[in-house]
């Protein structure tokens, strides 16, 4: 009788189990079909290597054991796909496997890694219309914009391979005969790039290819809040590195948050670390730098949130309330559309004195404060007189004007436009803004010179040792 009731309870207790575990698979496969990844209509997603759940640490394989981070949707708050963000030992692994990559990329020759920066541009190129929609999907920016950031990536690279025939310093006459002074420039080493979730590709895109052609090995933390688009073109890059049998941390990856961004300022391993965010953050990361003597490229266009969610529509109703409580009328827009997701209405806002608090606040909301002056000094010193300093415009037919406005009475922003707007920038010309901007400058121009150190070296060639200056020691 004990036998008969002991295999009774035995065969319940499995039932119980088979019960419990089918339930837990139901709720699994539940919360997995939840997710847009396995939706038919986001089924592209695949086509850049994504799946439910993802490892976000790159150093030549894929890891992760940290954080598991959900990716939502700004337009429907609707879940994407899961990433396993990065641990601070396999942040530390990574600095290590992309310090030993530099040994190998640095010996490479300039215009042989701008033909590896040609070839990421045109891996980028072949899923420009589904990376695009990714940005535009996890990001929250329309379509057009999505595919116009990894045009830029794409652009960059383009740029880059010229750039690695032309990189240099000038041959300078010497005082000394028989002497050749010149300059000599080399990578610094390992570049930080730490980006924002605005710009989720174009910022990195810009970093990545000039670094690389300059000799530099990168390591990438992007927005908490856009991993998957970090993911997918990490995925991207590594496979051209892979198909040229190059070490994968050349280009490495560590999403993460706080934690990883904090280690990578004050790392005396990260030879340059560029930052892309918000003004605050960016203060504290240039403290760190600066306390370790490391090389920091600061662009902070903006105030700039977590998320473009929730959180970002809040800030937009506090900003309206507090310009109407600070004497502002708005004309148009002001509320909250009455539809899924984070949808407002962008809005114009007048009657506010120039020095207002709300008008030198840069809220990074679709709100455009109207203000009318009375001469063109006027509007140039209200132009100036915010803490920020990214880009400005004038529209003018006034040829005095422009060359005034562009003058050292103009503006005093980093990208200074006419009869343009003020958003958008071509990759040929440098860019990033002054004053609590930042102050750094990516992309175009000579931006190059930031991830190279330069040395100036002189030459001997003579039977002589003659001093500078006419020095003689008697």
């Amino acid at each position: 009788m004990q036998r008969c009731f002991t295999l009774t309870l035995a065969r319940h207790s499995r039932l119980l189990l088979r019960n419990k575990f089918a339930s837990v698979r139901c709720h699994q496969s539940a919360a997995m079909s939840s997710l847009l990844i396995n939706q038919p209509q986001y089924s592209w997603l695949k086509e850049l290597g994504l799946s439910e759940d993802n490892l976000g640490v790159y150093n030549g394989s894929w890891g992760g054991s940290g954080e598991v981070v959900t990716s939502y949707c700004p337009a429907n708050n609707e879940p994407i796909a899961r990433v396993t963000q990065a641990t601070m030992a396999e942040y530390e692994a990574t600095v290590q496997k992309a310090r030993e990559a530099w040994k190998v990329w640095a010996d490479i020759p300039a215009p042989k890694r701008g033909e590896i920066v040609r070839q990421i541009g045109d891996a980028l190129r072949k899923k420009i219309t589904t990376l695009g929609s990714l940005v535009s999907l996890e990001m929250g920016k329309i379509f057009v914009e999505g595919v116009g950031e990894v045009q830029e990536y794409v652009d960059v690279c383009d740029y880059a391979v010229g750039l690695s025939r032309m990189i240099g310093g000038p041959i300078l006459p010497s005082e000394r005969p028989g002497h050749a002074l010149l300059e000599q420039w080399n990578p610094v080493g390992l570049v930080g790039i730490i980006t924002a979730f605005n710009f989720p590709v174009a910022v990195y895109g810009w970093n990545n290819a000039i670094a690389m052609t300059c000799g530099n090995v990168c390591l990438w933390k992007g927005a908490p809040t856009t991993p998957l688009t970090s993911v997918a073109v990490t995925k991207i890059v590594a496979e051209v590195l892979e198909q040229n049998n190059l070490p994968g941390a050349i280009c490495s990856l560590t999403c993460g948050g706080a934690d990883i961004g904090t280690a990578m300022a004050k790392d005396e391993h990260v030879d340059l670390l560029s930052f892309t965010g918000s003004t605050h953050v960016g203060k504290l990361v240039a403290m760190m730098v600066q306390e370790r003597f490391g090389h920091l490229n600061l662009v902070v266009p903006s105030a700039v949130f977590a998320s473009v969610g929730t959180a970002a529509v809040e800030q937009y109703l506090a900003a309206i309330e507090q310009a109407k409580q600070q004497g502002g009328t708005v004309v148009c827009g002001g509320k909250v559309m009455d539809r899924p997701g984070n949808y407002v209405e962008p809005t114009i806002i007048t009657g506010l004195p120039h020095d207002s608090p709300i008008v030198h606040t840069e809220t990074f909301v679709p709100i455009l404060y109207v203000l009318k002056f009375k001469t063109e000094e006027e509007a140039f010193a209200w132009n100036n007189e915010v803490k920020q300093g990214l880009s400005s415009s004038i529209f003018t037919k006034d040829m005095g004007r422009v060359f005034r406005w562009m003058g050292p009475k103009g503006s005093d922003c980093g990208i200074v436009n006419v009869n343009i707007p003020t958003s958008g920038a071509e990759i040929g010309g440098a860019f990033g803004g002054e004053k609590h901007t930042g102050g750094g400058r990516e992309s175009g121009s000579d931006s190059w010179k930031q991830y190279m150190r330069r040395s100036t070296c002189t030459i001997n060639y003579s039977k002589d040792l003659p001093l500078a200056q006419g020095i003689k020691f008697e």
